[in-house]
């Protein structure tokens, strides 16, 4: 089955989740402002796609930390994880767990792919 990881209120999230529906497909959805993220899954994720593919800089959040911040959550990946879990919405969305690995992004040919 697949699962779906992002914030319910979320545009991207919402075209996401009308194709998934559209396509008929079967998933689950983690919201991470309700449920969090474990270090684990974001561990996971940034080995197979790295930070640059998970890491939102476009974001407002991200925006919104100083310089010092920014650089301080880049200097590791444990420091990364630590501000990724502290602010969920700096996690690029949706991020689609499939039987093949993960997708970042709204992408919707890799999406039709699926079925």
């Amino acid at each position: 089955m697949l699962k779906i990881y992002g914030i319910k209120n979320c545009s991207t999230m919402k075209k996401a989740f009308d194709l998934l529906n559209e396509l008929g497909l079967t998933y689950e959805f983690h919201d991470y402002k309700k449920q969090a993220i474990d270090a684990e899954t974001l561990k996971a994720w940034l080995d197979a796609k790295g930070a640059e593919i998970i890491l939102n800089k476009k974001g407002t959040t991200w925006k919104k930390l100083t310089e010092a911040e920014q650089q301080d959550a880049l200097a590791s990946e444990t420091n990364l994880i630590q501000t990724l879990s502290a602010h969920s919405s700096m996690i690029k969305r949706p991020v689609l767990q499939t039987e093949h690995g993960i997708l970042v992004g709204f992408d919707e040919a890799a999406y039709r792919a699926l079925k």
